[in-house]
């Protein structure tokens, strides 16, 4: 254990079993990976958003991780979550948090603080202040950039786009909060340089840093990747919802077009019996149904290739993190930051439109060799960019910088002697 560990506050609105996507989980692991490492990590979540959205309460069981959790929860659950979005500063919770997070931590990092009452949460609070992006919440409203509930912003037109879908439009928007409010951040934390490009095309011009992500958890060790027999048909796993964000009805009509190649589809959603029945129509593609976490890492395990059709902008898209993860190669759409990682990782192709798709699968089915080099490259890519110990030094040396520039040299002093290559893997 570290003598003189740093103390951090993880500070979100989800957080397990408190979530209903993978934002929470993602918080989960970077507090987990820090804690390892012999530092005090606390996090301070809201319950009422979740309990708002689900109307129940999950039952919590204890984590042998080291973790401290507050959670914070208003008798007055829908007023709590409901005024701190549309003011865009805490309410109901704000004498909580200033007790919590004033002069008892090193860094305080922000990540969905959404229903917390970002972005006036920034101000409370000391210490050196980081804020990740999981999404586009700096910029968007709706937080996904998909302008009226069908196609890619291109232009802001918030006021429309939130009637049209008949959501808050958020008042601290037409505001200057958070202009004000971002003054007591001293890094946004970017996870790919397409997200910070993104953010500075619909106005967000506060300073910010590309950094690697603990978006999946530790690496197995890389075992070949599965390539088809001379007998068996090249296997394209897609897993996901099944959604008009994902142009499925599309791509199940293309591997109908090549037989040579088997698409799985592994999933639930709106277009679950669409979907369903018209894989009914095309022997090549097989529909799994939504799998357990367990049986997806099977199916995972046993494709040559995973396919990534999602129309929406990312941050960061933890469909290629995890293909990577695996030694797998992806075919992915070219949207957010997709080509970027592809181009420099050589682990899969892009494609523009489903034309383009049919040709790279053809041409995948005719030389198998070049997957199993796009594995090799994909898996590369994730141990230098997205390994656990790899993705800790890269946010070690952000806090330092901040440090360094704000005069904390007990910090300093304490990030030194802190050693940050301990990998959960080595005791598993």
């Amino acid at each position: 254990m570290l003598t003189r560990p740093l103390r951090f506050a993880m500070v979100t609105t989800f957080y397990p079993p408190y979530c209903t996507n993978e934002e929470g989980h993602h918080v989960q692991r970077w507090a987990r990976a820090l804690s390892a490492r012999g530092h005090r990590v606390d996090v301070i979540h809201d319950t009422d958003a979740y309990r708002l959205e689900t109307d129940h309460a999950p039952e919590v069981t204890f984590e042998k991780d080291g973790i401290r959790v507050y959670r914070l929860r208003s008798s007055r659950k829908k007023f709590s979550t409901l005024s701190a979005k549309q003011l865009g500063r805490p309410t109901t919770h704000r004498d909580r948090l200033e007790v919590l997070l004033n002069g008892r931590y090193d860094v305080i990092h922000y990540h969905n603080i959404s229903a917390m009452g970002g972005p006036g949460i920034w101000e409370v609070g000391t210490g050196i202040k980081l804020h990740t992006a999981h999404d586009f919440w700096l910029v968007c409203p709706n937080s996904d950039l998909w302008k009226n509930g069908g196609e890619l912003c291109e232009s802001k037109q918030c006021i429309r786009c939130t009637l049209s879908q008949r959501k808050s439009s958020q008042v601290w928007r037409y505001t200057q909060e958070l202009e004000r409010s971002a003054t007591h951040i001293d890094a946004f934390l970017m996870q790919s340089q397409s997200a910070a490009d993104l953010h500075v095309q619909f106005g967000f011009q506060e300073r910010v840093q590309i950094t690697p992500s603990i978006a999946v958890g530790a690496a197995p060790r890389l075992k070949p990747v599965s390539i088809a027999k001379p007998d068996e048909k090249l296997k394209f796993l897609f897993s996901g919802p099944l959604n008009d964000k994902q142009d499925l009805e599309q791509v199940i009509l293309t591997f109908g077009c090549v037989p040579e190649a088997e698409l799985r589809i592994a999933g639930d959603g709106e277009q679950t019996g669409m979907l369903k029945q018209q894989c009914e129509a095309i022997e090549n593609v097989v529909f799994l149904g939504a799998l357990s976490e367990g049986d997806l890492k099977v199916e995972r395990k046993n494709a040559s290739v995973i396919i990534v059709p999602y129309k929406v902008h990312e941050v960061l898209p933890v469909s290629i993190v995890e293909a990577f993860r695996e030694g797998k190669p992806v075919l992915a759409r070219d949207v957010g930051p997709n080509r970027e990682i592809i181009q420099k990782s050589d682990g899969g192709l892009v494609f523009a439109s489903i034309a383009e798709l049919q040709s790279q699968i053809e041409e995948l089915v005719r030389d198998p060799d070049q997957v199993s080099e796009m594995a090799r490259m994909a898996f590369s890519y994730f141990a230098r960019h997205w390994k656990e110990d790899v993705v800790i030094d890269a946010y070690f040396e952000i806090i330092r910088q901040v440090a360094e520039k704000r005069g904390f040299e007990d910090l300093i002093r304490k990030i030194d002697d802190a050693p940050t290559r301990f990998s959960v893997e080595a005791r598993l």
